[in-house]
Formats: C-alpha cells, structure tokens, sequence
C-alpha cells in the first residue's frame, strides 16, 4: 500500500473500494481516519495532532486541499475518498455481506433519524445500535457506551464527533473495541444522513468546489478558507 506525507500526516494513495476492502479486512481493528485541508493545517501547527492523525490503520484523503496538496507536492493521489462516502460504501458492503454497524456521534435523535435513512437506502443493513455523541467521555458513562457497542456484537462503528474529538475518543478506547473489524471517525457524516445538513450538488463535488458550497450556506466556515489555501498552496 502506497503513502505520501503532508505536513508530517501519512496519507493512502487508495481508491474507495481498495479503502473499503481494506477497512473491513479481519484481523485487528482497523482505523479509519479521513483528513481534510482544516485538519492538516491543525498538523502544521500541532504536531501532536500528527501524531493522533497517524494511528490510523487507513487514513483517507479527504477534500480537494489534500488532493490539491498532494498534487503540488509531487506526489499525486490517485482518488480523493471523501469521509461521507466512504461510510455509505461501508454501509453498502455491510448490507450485501451480513456485518453490523453501530452509529455514535451527534445530538440527540440524530443518529436514530441517520440509522433510519441508511436501513432505507441500504435494503438489508442491520444497524445495530446507536448513541448520541455527547456523553462524559473519560467517566463511567464512556465505559457504558462501550459495554453497549460490544453488546451489540457490532462489526463496523462509524464515530461522528469531528476533529480531533473523535480521533482522540477512538485512540483513547482501541483497546476496548478490539472486537470490531473497522472503526471510522467521520465527523458531519450523522448530520447529513439524518437530513439536518445538505450536501454539495454532485457536480461541485466533482468539481472539487463542495467546501465553497459549504462556505456559501454557513458563512461561519469561512474562517476556515485561509487554513484550506495554505494546505492547497503547501505554505
């Protein structure tokens, strides 16, 4: 398996389907993590991030600054693997070959209303579990959810509480989830499945214009544009 670095961050020069048949590979757990423009650039300032960063067993570029990054670097990825649709090809791949999947991340109801459009879009998924995202994470409260994510004999836990949250809580308790064939940290992922947030018209996104469209409708992530342009432009 071929990886390039940007700002100290391995990166897997993969296709979605490689990524997928990798992420669900028995043996140990697999750790998927999905780094995009902002995430990089908090690696360029933190090398502690990096570091959380490269304890994924997969780390997929995701966002058009990496791919654009990695273009200037030299070192071209062969296809961008965006977070969101990873999780649906895992989801897919799921439904067709019998695995469980467990959802943990977002507000309340948020996962169950995700879990909802993903059993109808996916004929045939068993979601086997779900839980909000907002719980005492170092507590026994976190004990709790894991007890319930092993009881529910889960193969695939899909974690969406954004970076570095989600990143940290799945490094933190591994060891705890050694049971699963693949743990993802997707970030916005619940949100979008749930029907609260709305992607990018698919032309942008093959456009690679989908954090524009973003930007347009929540003007508050344009505090994010200079970070994207300094990973775009490897500054």
């Amino acid at each position: 398996m071929k990886r390039i670095e940007l700002y100290g961050v391995k990166i897997d020069n993969v296709t979605q389907k490689e990524a997928v048949a990798q992420a669900l590979a028995t043996g140990e757990v697999n750790v998927v993590f999905t780094p995009n423009a902002l995430m990089l650039d908090a690696c360029r300032r933190d090398e502690r991030m990096a570091r959380l960063l490269n304890g994924a067993s997969l780390s997929l570029p995701d966002g058009a600054g990496v791919m654009l990054a990695a273009k200037r670097q030299k070192t071209p990825l062969c296809e961008r693997v965006a977070g969101i649709e990873f999780g649906e090809a895992l989801c897919e791949t799921a439904a067709r070959d019998g695995l469980r999947v467990f959802l943990l991340g977002g507000k309340a109801g948020v996962a169950e209303r995700a879990a909802e459009a993903l059993r109808a879009r996916f004929k045939g998924l068993c979601i086997c579990g779900t839980h909000w995202g907002y719980f005492d994470r170092m507590g026994e409260e976190n004990q709790r959810v894991l007890a319930e994510i092993r009881e529910s004999r889960a193969d695939v836990l899909l974690v969406c509480m954004g970076f570095p949250v989600q990143e940290t809580w799945i490094t933190e308790n591994r060891a705890a989830l050694s049971q699963l064939r693949t743990v993802a940290g997707l970030g916005g992922s619940l949100d979008v499945w749930a029907g609260n947030v709305r992607r990018a018209p698919r032309v942008l996104s093959r456009m690679g214009l989908e954090w524009a469209w973003r930007m347009a409708r929540e003007p508050r992530r344009l505090r994010g544009l200079p970070a994207l342009l300094r990973v775009a432009m490897l500054k």
